[in-house]
């Protein structure tokens, strides 16, 4: 497996930013946004940052994910929120600069095949745990 890092940065200007992946590839994609912060130029207003995809029906969807304002909440950490591509991010409100940082987790189908027994798995972590055993007095 690939893993790539992820930036982009949105404006007044550049509203919008699309992660795509070539729909003829054969490899599982997994985009997860670490950080969305306000940047170098940003004024103190509300900046709504939207991320774009889609639901199980196939219905565009947007859902805000980070709401930033320079003298409250200037930076948020998203904990590697997963996505997966396509997904457009989008300055809902607000003129930025937001910058958004995470990394794109690429596993190839090949990579993928290691398949092992979980019978065999749970009996070699059984032996390996000692008995808890009660407190001496």
């Amino acid at each position: 497996s690939d893993l790539l890092f992820l930036g982009c940065e949105l404006t007044a200007s550049t509203k919008s930013y699309t992660f795509q992946v070539d729909e003829e590839d054969d490899s599982d994609h997994i985009l997860a946004l670490s950080v969305v912060c306000l940047t170098d130029g940003a004024k103190d207003e509300c900046n709504v940052v939207e991320v774009v995809g889609r639901n199980h029906k196939n219905q565009e969807i947007a859902v805000p994910v980070a709401n930033l304002k320079l003298s409250c909440q200037p930076l948020l950490s998203l904990d590697n929120f997963k996505l997966q591509p396509p997904v457009t991010f989008r300055l809902a409100a607000g003129s930025g600069p937001v910058h958004l940082a995470g990394w794109h987790s690429i596993v190839h189908r090949e990579d993928a095949s290691f398949e092992e027994d979980d019978d065999d798995l749970s009996g070699e972590m059984e032996e390996e745990l000692a008995p808890i055993m009660p407190a001496k007095k």
